[in-house]
């Protein structure tokens, strides 16, 4: 079975339906597909660190932006930030305050300070990113080279709400399902084995 490329996507997606005639909706199948993989997946694969030029209170999440796993200020000493939930923020006396931010939250598509930056800092983000969605110029990506199966299973069980096909959306459903819960375990146990839990007092 060749699943390497966009195009062999396409040609297992429409051998497994069984179908010659769905080239238009195999693109949009294998899309929703990834959008679904973009929910549940949260893989090593797909950290990627960045700076960010914080010099006001609000400030962009970066456009490819998932999930956060870390900030901190590149500052001497290092400033560690803690996360406040937004109702928690909002009802903080010091989001008033101006100076060095020392809390953030996520709120849409912005990162908020506490206290409001007084100067122009750069945060260090460790966040999962968003794939680029597969397409004729994008041949592959996180998804298509770390978990073929998967992206096939979830493909394979958005197309059946289109085809009226009922029975079949369990049986994808199910495959997908075992794939995405063996991803996560083999994942979690890729990033700690080894290393026992420690707490740090900072």
């Amino acid at each position: 079975m060749a699943l390497s490329t966009y195009s062999e996507l396409q040609s297992l997606v429409a051998n497994y339906l069984a179908r010659s005639d769905l080239t238009t909706q195999i693109v949009d199948f294998i899309q929703l597909g990834e959008v679904r993989l973009r929910r549940d997946l949260r893989l090593r694969e797909m950290l990627t660190t960045a700076d960010l030029t914080v010099n006001a209170q609000e400030v962009d999440v970066p456009s490819d932006f998932l999930q956060l796993r870390e900030i901190h200020f590149d500052t001497t000493p290092i400033t560690q930030l803690d996360y406040l939930v937004p109702t928690s923020f909002f009802r903080n006396g010091r989001v008033k305050e101006i100076g060095r931010p020392v809390f953030y939250t996520v709120t849409g598509d912005k990162f908020l300070f506490g206290p409001s930056p007084d100067a122009t800092l750069t945060a260090k983000l460790l966040y999962y990113q968003k794939p680029n969605f597969l397409s004729d110029s994008n041949t592959s990506n996180v998804f298509l080279t770390t978990c073929p199966d998967a992206l096939l299973y979830a493909t394979l069980a958005e197309s059946e709400p289109f085809l009226m096909n009922d029975e079949r959306v369990a049986i994808w459903a199910s495959l997908y399902d075992r794939a995405r819960i063996q991803l996560t375990s083999s994942d979690d146990a890729a990033e700690f084995s080894g290393n026992p839990m420690q707490m740090t007092v900072t």
